[in-house]
């Protein structure tokens, strides 16, 4: 399925380099060349209620999205974003220890907004993808990349994510499965 999904969307954008697959089973975003082969790969943590398309859910969303919005261009490391907009505040993401992290669930260095693309699965009604401001981006607490922990979005350490920002453009097709 994943390479059938796939394969369509880059049969029909020629134009697109890389395919992303988040594997929510293995806490992993792998970037995938046009053939498909795996070029690099993330450590990520995705929601801690586990999988749901449904609004309101704190689920990951499952399915065949793209990236509509990327968010964060030349601002530095550790930029926290509140609303999407650079907040001016630069956050030193806790790496091995949760004492003296700073608290909440922040939106760090860059953000890369998803669409759903599957009508009734992602995309519309109450299984919105966008409405439900699913990303990938970096995040504050670092010590929990492996594990569930998001409330629905896919948290990336800082250097992580400023890595796949430089390589995904708009249009870049993103499954995520479980």
């Amino acid at each position: 399925m994943v390479k059938n999904k796939l394969s369509w969307y880059l049969a029909q954008h020629t134009e697109q380099s890389y395919a992303l697959h988040v594997e929510i089973g293995k806490q992993q975003c792998h970037v995938l060349n046009r053939d498909l082969q795996v070029a690099q790969s993330f450590a990520v943590s995705t929601a801690k209620n586990g999988v749901s398309n449904k609004l309101n859910s704190n689920g990951t969303p499952s399915g065949l999205c793209s990236i509509v919005e990327r968010i964060g261009n030349d601002q530095p490391m550790g930029m926290r974003f509140i609303g999407r907009v650079p907040t001016g505040e630069i956050v030193r993401p806790e790496a091995d220890s949760p004492e003296n992290s700073t608290i909440g669930d922040y939106i760090l260095t860059r953000i890369l907004r998803l669409a759903g693309l599957e009508s009734g699965i992602n995309r519309g009604g109450d299984v919105d993808t966008y409405a439900r401001y699913i990303y990938l981006h970096g995040t504050n607490e670092e010590y929990l990349i492996g594990t569930p922990a998001s409330h629905g979005c896919i948290r990336m350490r800082n250097t992580d994510i400023l890595s796949l920002y430089s390589l995904v453009s708009c249009g870049t097709p993103v499954l995520i499965s479980s």
